[in-house]
């Protein structure tokens, strides 16, 4: 009888043991998809979700929206290898992701060597989002000075970039690998500002320039009218530089108001306008 006591006491614990086990493996994959559901998602709306609340496309307002691309990159994939340009690209975009952290910024997509941000969305951040679109352009153009490129260690990145601000729609699109896609005037705008800008320039839109201006601390240049397909003409300008210092004390000041600030990691150098 004892025997059958202590034999089921050790299958007990057995038991309990991998119950535990297997409660650690199923919580450890849960923390998994959980995580990979927010890097398709931004998190407000990854947490929405995983509760069952029906996500409705929103408006906005005013945000903020980023391309960038790199001119050339045709050329480079015809006289490439596939798997020369999938780590040129690999590389690439770890650095713009490490970068973006620093800022209050939501990357929507990559196509290609096509990278697009927005900010304002989905949490407002008041009109602070085109001073952290402009500061993320100028951080980036200054990560391709230090970039080389694996298979081709003597060309260079010749980072293209365009920025516009107003307003959008943004929602979740599909079911079975859904994203949070932007719609809108706004969005189609600042893709041409893109495609019509000058590398390693930020081409800024007449809508952003007079927000930079409000903010205070962004050099910007008269570009000039250019004309673009479906916009016409269109008043241009290039961010030159930032103070960061009043960034840095904007944000301070500003962050108690609006949340999403708090991503934004303050630097401490002053950028010299250039």
């Amino acid at each position: 009888m004892d025997n059958m006591v202590s034999m089921i006491e050790k299958y007990t614990d057995k038991l309990e043991k991998d119950i535990a086990e297997r409660n650690e493996e199923l919580e450890a994959e849960k923390e998994k998809s959980e995580m990979l559901l927010k890097m398709m998602l931004p998190e407000v709306v990854a947490d929405s979700l995983k509760l069952g609340s029906n996500v409705s496309a929103e408006s906005f307002e005013s945000v903020t929206v980023f391309f960038s691309d790199c001119p050339g990159f045709v050329e480079m994939s015809a006289t490439s290898r596939p798997l020369d340009i999938v780590q040129f690209l690999n590389d690439l975009y770890t650095v713009f992701d490490r970068v973006i952290d620093q800022f209050d910024v939501y990357k929507v997509e990559t196509i290609a060597d096509a990278y697009m941000v927005a900010s304002g969305l989905p949490v407002p951040n008041g009109n602070h989002h085109a001073g952290e679109i402009a500061s993320l352009g100028l951080a980036l153009l200054k990560a391709v000075e230090e970039f080389k490129i694996r298979h081709l260690p003597n060309e260079k990145v010749r980072l293209r970039i365009g920025m516009n601000s107003g307003p959008c729609v943004a929602g979740v699109v599909g079911l079975k690998m859904p994203r949070y896609c932007l719609f809108g005037d706004t969005v189609n705008t600042a893709s041409r500002m893109e495609s019509n800008g000058i590398p390693l320039r930020i081409n800024c839109s007449d809508s952003s320039k007079q927000i930079l201006d409000q903010l205070g601390g962004y050099q910007t240049e008269e570009r000039g009218i250019v004309e673009m397909k479906g916009k016409g003409k269109q008043m241009t300008y290039f961010v030159r530089g930032e103070d960061s210092e009043m960034r840095r004390e904007r944000i301070i000041r500003e962050r108690v108001k609006f949340a999403s600030l708090k991503k934004a990691k303050i630097q401490e150098k002053t950028f010299e306008f250039v």
